[in-house]
């Protein structure tokens, strides 16, 4: 068969067949009277061999071992060519998502399009300087899309550029909720934790239903600092928690100032009140416990606190005793 019929039949070029026979890949073995190339069917079959390594990624010269060398064996040269795959793929991944967020971003111009592709690699940088800057003039320069941003704050672990990142996200409504939501469910704890706090700045409604699901987190981390944010918004679904964090000590402080901010509601007062004379009356509550429990009443207005701080004040635990008596003292100056 001669080189033009083998390329039409095997989708080859002749241009290609001819290189591959300048390198003694596949050579025809027959010649005609006239001099021409002449392909036998064992010729075809090679070149069909050829085609088929080539489409795995392998270069002619590793066809050519695959071929001709028997003791040529494919296991190290497959990892290897997975392995190279898996870059290949990778980095085609992470410009398909780098376009997709210059898309979302809309630009005017090339002018926007070199801003934005900018912030991004800034936003990326090793320099902890470079990313707050980026994270800062991202609301103020070309916006950048959010999701680039929720994606820097669920991985920045330097305080001051995540605090740049969270205000950030926040300044760009509620956007990136959706990818927040998902860093509430990551398997690291880390994550879990900035995704939470970064929902927090969020002022707006969607913002808070999600912290009302954050309540019922496996980790007690986030659901603590669910609660902190929903006290804050006057959301009455983080009292129970609230309550616990003074119990267990983990920043009891900041609980006892969001159950006051939920105590202003006068619908609420009296149900804050009776829940932590519950606690205080509860058997197996530790003497410490009791202690933070009795102080978080003196940010509790209303009757059923003064009554409980009255009882309290004739308490068998001295501290218990005195701390009371000491803001039913306040309370009186007032």
């Amino acid at each position: 068969m001669l080189i033009g019929d083998v390329a039409r039949r095997s989708g080859v070029s002749a241009r290609m067949l001819r290189h591959y026979d300048s390198l003694g890949l596949v050579r025809p073995t027959g010649r005609t009277g006239a001099g021409y190339r002449e392909y036998s069917s064992e010729d075809i079959r090679r070149i069909f061999h050829v085609e088929s390594l080539r489409s795995l990624g392998l270069s002619l010269r590793d066809v050519r071992r695959a071929l001709d060398d028997p003791g040529f064996t494919p296991a190290e040269l497959v990892d290897d060519l997975i392995r190279q795959t898996r870059r290949r793929i990778a980095a085609e991944t992470e410009l398909l998502t780098r376009l997709r967020r210059i898309d979302a971003a809309g630009p005017a111009g090339w002018a926007d399009v070199l801003q934005i592709v900018a912030l991004l690699q800034a936003l990326g940088s090793e320099s902890a300087g470079r990313r707050q800057r980026a994270a800062l003039s991202s609301v103020e320069e070309v916006p950048v899309p959010v999701e680039a941003l929720v994606e820097a704050v669920l991985s920045e672990a330097d305080p001051n550029v995540a605090g740049a990142l969270r205000w950030a996200v926040a300044q760009s409504g509620v956007g990136g909720l959706a990818l927040l939501a998902e860093g509430l469910g990551s398997s690291a704890a880390e994550v879990r934790k900035r995704a939470v706090r970064t929902i927090a700045e969020i002022p707006d409604g969607p913002a808070t239903a999600l912290l009302k699901q954050a309540l019922a987190n496996p980790d007690i981390v986030v659901r603590r600092y669910a609660a902190l944010a929903l006290g804050a918004r006057r959301v009455a679904d983080a009292v129970p928690t609230l309550i616990n964090m003074i119990i267990e000590e983990a920043n009891d402080a900041d609980a006892a100032d969001a159950l006051s901010v939920l105590a202003s509601d006068p619908a609420l007062t009296d149900q804050i009140a009776t829940r932590l004379v519950d606690c205080l009356a509860h058997a197996t509550t530790e003497p410490s416990a009791r202690r933070r429990l009795t102080q978080a009443l003196a940010g509790i207005p209303g009757s059923t606190t003064s009554r409980a701080l009255a009882d309290l004040s004739h308490d068998e635990d001295r501290a218990v005793a005195l701390t009371a008596t000491g803001i039913l003292k306040v309370r009186a100056a007032r």
